[in-house]
């Protein structure tokens, strides 16, 4: 945490490219998403993007109103958009992605989830720097759409804030991110189909991200590249995510060892997600006090000073250098500056004020 926290500070300024007008192509999968496929592919329509776009909306059969939705879109005549309706018989994402990968006749093309929601710069930005650093993949900035649909949508609002916004930079900074994620991702074609595509497993995004690194590929992040997706809702559905994501680490581990990653920043990246089962105990306890987050400042600071200056350091991290880069949307340097102070001098009897500083300044933010 301490690295990967100073290691953000230090790429804490998003870098800028210019705006590139090379066209690309979208590719996004749907399977009975008929609640969110429309307003997935009215975001797309929304872009402001220098080039044109194609958007092929890859049917994985579904057996609701999908369909209908996606042709109603494929009827609008656009000057720079044009939408795509395919038909994929065969059952899985895989097949799916790989269909619509056939199709794509761009440098460059993109993948966005049915139920992800992007915002209207993201694409120029996310293509942008993919064009401009070379790299074989990149990743998009994710939050969570539904933040105040349940308990459990809360829960993971913290939890996107760290394994999205800020181990994706940390990783990204190195051109190591380990996942490219399906949901918001974009990637250089030919790189893409050098390793086949998609491979037919749980976690096709982590295991073709892992190939692509393999072969020495760049995978980065691109943290104004925001979109915004729909997470569970249910505890049974959290679980059945979490089962699904840790099953496809796992793959990604055994397709790609450590050992055989491209470079020694992704082989140690690789090696310390062998640690996840202690990460994910310790995410699980953290992100749930997320739910409240001034109360439990509050409530950790009474209850252990140490606690309190842990927790200000970290939600300060989050804050500062995660949370997209808006006007008046920062926190101010001298706050972040205080926690930096009590970090390199723990012991000093006054590191507790710093930690009420940040404390009753995000409150007051709240």
């Amino acid at each position: 945490m301490s690295m990967m926290f100073f290691s953000n500070l230090l790429h804490r300024k998003r870098k800028i490219y210019p705006d590139t007008e090379e066209d690309t192509t979208i590719i996004m999968c749907a399977r009975n998403e008929e609640g969110t496929v429309g307003r997935a592919i009215q975001a797309i329509l929304n872009q402001q993007y220098a080039g044109s776009i194609r958007l092929i909306v890859v049917d994985n059969g579904s057996t609701d109103r999908t369909k209908a939705i996606i042709q109603k879109y494929t009827e609008l005549t656009m000057e720079s958009i044009c939408v795509e309706y395919v038909y994929c018989s065969q059952p899985g994402k895989a097949n799916a992605l790989n269909l619509g990968l056939e199709m794509v006749c761009t440098p460059h093309f993109l993948t966005v989830d049915a139920d992800t929601y992007l915002e209207e710069h993201a694409l120029q930005q996310i293509m942008n720097h993919i064009v401009y650093r070379k790299c074989a993949c990149a990743a998009g900035n994710l939050f969570v759409d539904n933040v105040r649909a349940s308990l459990t949508a809360k829960m993971q609002n913290y939890d996107y804030l760290l394994s999205i916004a800020a181990t994706k930079r940390f990783q990204g900074s190195y051109k190591s991110t380990l996942v490219a994620q399906g949901a918001f991702s974009a990637y250089e074609t030919e790189a893409v189909r050098e390793v086949g595509g998609w491979k037919a497993v749980q976690g096709e995004d982590i295991v073709l991200t892992y190939q692509l690194l393999q072969r020495g590929g760049c995978s980065t992040y691109e943290s104004g590249a925001v979109g915004y997706t729909t997470v569970p809702e249910t505890l049974d559905g959290l679980y059945s995510q979490r089962k699904r994501w840790a099953i496809g680490m796992l793959e990604g581990l055994c397709a790609v060892p450590p050992r055989k990653q491209g470079t020694a920043y992704s082989r140690h990246f690789a090696r310390v997600n062998l640690s996840v089962i202690y990460l994910d105990l310790a995410f699980l306890f953290g992100f749930f006090f997320g739910c409240n987050p001034r109360a439990v400042r509050l409530l950790l600071f009474c209850r252990n000073p140490h606690a309190a200056y842990g927790s200000s350091l970290h939600l300060a991290f989050l804050e500062y250098v995660s949370i997209p880069e808006r006007a008046g949307d920062s926190i101010p340097k001298q706050y972040l500056w205080i926690c930096f102070i009590s970090a390199v001098f723990p012991d000093h009897s006054k590191y507790g004020s710093a930690a009420w500083l940040f404390i009753l300044f995000a409150a007051k933010r709240e």
